[in-house]
């Protein structure tokens, strides 16, 4: 059953309590109107989670006291949007400053982040151009942008489009960018021991033919 979107604009307050438990669907609100979008299947799941596993398994290794949730809403510096990233990795001491978080699983502050990951969909635009921004100006010291079908434009994955991972790292305050193609290792500023092929994240950790 599909939920009756909100009349725009909407505040984050309104999107929350209206944000339904059960859905086919998933739902944003990017600067006061309600987004619905399908809800990650097949391949999508597959590199998404296998990049948590993979982030699940560093954090424990370094014993950072670091955590992959399973669900988590990031709220923009503006306070008109509301993300759900695919996968997020929070920095667990932090969280007591965050006056949301035990009533909502919300995020306000970009300092609780350590990374965010998005898997490209579609809608590439929204990963590549509105989302880049907002974590940009949140603070957020690390976004990956994983386009493992090669979806997002040729300024942002070369002509003829490849599957790319975008590391975006920030740089007194501004995103500076590394770009990972077939055949390259991942280099994270956050997890510097991760030594991942990147076309095992593309194939979701199976071996490359």
């Amino acid at each position: 059953m599909t939920a009756q979107l909100l009349e725009s604009p909407v505040s984050f307050d309104d999107f929350i309590e209206w944000l339904p438990e059960t859905s086919e669907c998933r739902y944003e609100l990017h600067r006061g109107r309600i987004v619905e979008m399908p809800k990650p299947k097949g391949k999508h799941s597959q590199v998404a989670g296998y990049i948590a596993l993979k982030a699940g398994i560093e954090i424990e290794r370094l014993s950072h006291p670091w955590f992959v949730p399973k669900e988590c809403i990031v709220q923009s510096i503006a306070g008109d949007s509301a993300y759900e990233p695919d996968v997020i990795v929070l920095d667990e001491p932090a969280l007591a400053e965050e006056p949301r978080w035990e009533s909502g699983s919300i995020i306000t502050l970009g300092k609780s982040i350590k990374l965010i990951v998005e898997v490209v969909s579609t809608n590439w635009r929204d990963d590549y151009l509105t989302k880049l921004g907002e974590y940009e100006a949140l603070g957020i010291p690390e976004y990956w942008i994983v386009d493992y079908a090669a979806f997002g434009g040729r300024l942002h994955i070369g002509n003829p489009k490849q599957p790319t991972l975008s590391v975006y790292s920030l740089v007194e305050g501004e995103y500076e960018v590394q770009r990972f193609q077939s055949g390259e290792y991942l280099h994270s500023p956050t997890f510097s021991g991760l030594n991942l092929f990147v076309e095992k994240i593309f194939e979701a950790g199976k071996e490359p033919e």
